[in-house]
């Protein structure tokens, strides 16, 4: 017979992880599926920001807005190691919006929600100072003010593991393929990468498809009662780094969008993103050339030294599923989620809940009111509790990670310092599961790519989900970025070898 599931959540985004983490907390069974690898998607392809989204006051979305500022507190609390700090300015541009109006917006931004670890905004000069030092020199002066940095498919991964640990069970590279409404729970149809089929009974499904919920809503048998969907696609490129300094910009355009100039990964800047209307398969959406030059002519607006199409080392590009709220304008398409809750026609007959929009910063809250909504269909009163709970690896002092980082290097004094650097803000307090009583590099196994030894790639596949060198490097870590083919080779190949001996050990 069949396992039988309180609730089926199909989806490994950050929506479908945080809904899966925060019903598991509350006692029920959860079966979670993706049909790729968690975050592979629109969750990894993110300009990696907790905010506000100041910009989203000019089209009056002050509850989105208000709960986004809320929920930068929360997490920092929950997981400073992969969520820290930072500034932004913003060059006040002559021809575009008037001070009066960003001081307007920026009043706004600091007193909607209460702040206790990020500073208020405050008028800058550029004169001679290091936020100046990439701009042109006409640009003299504006404004600071603080948001968040994420590692977003991070940010995904930790949920997954949290949920797992309160009981969920998390199946990725799964498929979905039917979901058939029968008088008191739902039969889903499951196919895993090897192509064998499963069958699963839920009392409820949450479908956190992304941008392929239309999809499962039509899986259902469903697709009549469909909500909108509106696919907007973003993409991102990176240069070698622009400026010196650890501060953010964020560059006004003429079209009344912004474009932000971020620190990444040491070396390089990333700067992005688009709004551009999206109709090929999600899974295959790419920047395009027109893409490119709106990003470097936005910029080069601002900058000092012009950057070109040689200077872009890497791109990706993501689609948002955005409810679709009919707006001409992609841009002003709201970013905040609806929910499509169908309970069916009988009685008894087990709901499904569908879910449109989002930000990644909401995502918290988003779980929580999905279960607040959930609650009556499935006879659960549990209370909230994702407020006040960290996420693994995040059980630091304090949430202080520099205190964190310090006693680490005291610890293991044998490792060079931006492995461990990396190490602790990959994984936090979880690093200890990788180090373990090493005392000397070599125990950490093989150096299978620069800086990435065996005992990090099996504590990868153990422990995140990772199958194959592109979960490790473009999710798991951000190490793509930097290594050269023979290199990719090498870890995938790792990969193959592993699956092997495990197989044989079964």
């Amino acid at each position: 017979m069949a396992k039988t599931y309180d609730l089926l959540v199909v989806g490994g985004g950050i929506n479908g992880a945080g809904i899966a983490r925060d019903a598991a907390g509350r006692g029920l069974s959860v079966l979670l599926v993706e049909q790729r690898d968690l975050a592979s998607a629109t969750s990894s392809s993110s300009t990696k920001l907790i905010h506000g989204g100041l910009r989203y006051l000019e089209h009056y979305e002050f509850r989105l807005v208000r709960e986004a500022l809320q929920e930068r507190e929360v997490l920092l609390s929950a997981a400073p190691h992969i969520i820290w700090p930072l500034t932004f300015v913003l060059p006040h541009h002559r021809g575009l919006r008037p001070k009066w109006m960003l001081r307007a917006g920026l009043f706004l931004y600091d007193h909607l929600a209460k702040r206790k670890r990020l500073p208020g905004s405050r008028a800058v000069s550029f004169m001679g100072t290091p936020e100046g030092s990439p701009l042109k020199p006409d640009f003299t002066g504006g404004f600071s003010y603080s948001d968040c940095w994420v590692d977003d498919a991070r940010l995904v991964v930790l949920n997954a593991q949290d949920a797992r640990a309160r009981g969920a069970e998390i199946y990725t590279r799964t498929t979905c393929k039917t979901l058939v409404r029968q008088d008191d729970h739902w039969d889903g149809e499951l196919i895993d990468a090897s192509g064998a089929t499963l069958t699963v009974r839920a009392r409820a499904v949450v479908n956190a498809a992304g941008p392929w919920v239309t999809g499962m809503v039509e899986n259902a048998g469903l697709g009549k009662k469909a909500a909108g969907l509106r696919l907007v696609k973003g993409s991102h490129i990176v240069v070698p780094r622009i400026h010196p300094h650890d501060h953010c910009y964020i560059f006004q355009n003429g079209d009344g969008r912004i474009a932000f100039a971020i620190p990444y990964q040491g070396d390089y800047t990333l700067i992005g993103t688009t709004d551009v209307a999206y109709t090929g398969d999600p899974a295959q959406v790419k920047i395009s050339d027109l893409e490119v030059d709106y990003l470097l002519e936005l910029v080069n607006g601002y900058l000092a030294k012009p950057l070109g199409r040689k200077d872009v080392v890497w791109d990706y590009s993501g689609v948002r599923p955005l409810y679709d709220d009919k707006n001409d304008n992609a841009s002003a398409v709201t970013r905040d989620y609806v929910f499509d809750l169908d309970t069916g026609d009988g009685q008894n007959a087990p709901a499904i809940l569908s879910i449109y929009g989002g930000k990644i910063t909401t995502y918290r809250r988003l779980a929580e009111h999905a279960m607040q909504k959930l609650a009556p269909v499935l006879g659960n009163d549990a209370p909230d509790w994702t407020g006040k709970a960290v996420l693994p690896g995040g059980d630091m002092d304090d949430g202080d990670f520099d205190a964190f980082l310090g006693k680490m290097q005291a610890r293991y004094d044998w490792v060079p310092d931006t492995l461990l650097q990396r190490l602790a803000r990959c994984y936090g307090t979880a690093l200890c599961d990788i180090l373990g009583n090493a005392t000397a590099t070599p125990q950490l196994g093989q150096e299978v790519a620069p800086h990435l030894y065996e005992a990090e790639l099996h504590y990868l596949m153990a422990n995140e989900w990772a199958c194959c060198a592109e979960d490790v490097l473009w999710r798991r870590t951000k190490l793509g970025l930097g290594m050269q083919p023979d290199q990719v080779d090498a870890i995938q190949k790792w990969f193959v070898a592993q699956t092997r001996l495990d197989q044989a050990a079964q």
